[in-house]
């Protein structure tokens, strides 16, 4: 019998590895992105436990609103 197929869905809050991997951005242009100001902590990424968490919903609204 066959394993039942089981959904996932990344969490809202990622570091910037698995962040990279999902939206298809090295991790280097992610940290590019923070260092020049262009994703906002508090807005687009925070930190917590040491570490720097992307806002994945906020990045997506921010490629949405993105012009040219």
């Amino acid at each position: 019998m066959a394993e039942p197929a089981v959904l996932m869905a990344p969490a809202r809050f990622v570091r910037i590895r698995l962040a990279a991997v999902i939206m298809g951005l090295t991790e280097k242009a992610i940290r590019r992105k923070i260092e020049r100001g262009v994703w906002l902590e508090g807005k687009h990424w925070r930190r917590a436990d040491g570490g720097i968490y992307i806002d994945t919903k906020a990045v997506e609204k921010w490629v949405e609103l993105a012009q040219g």
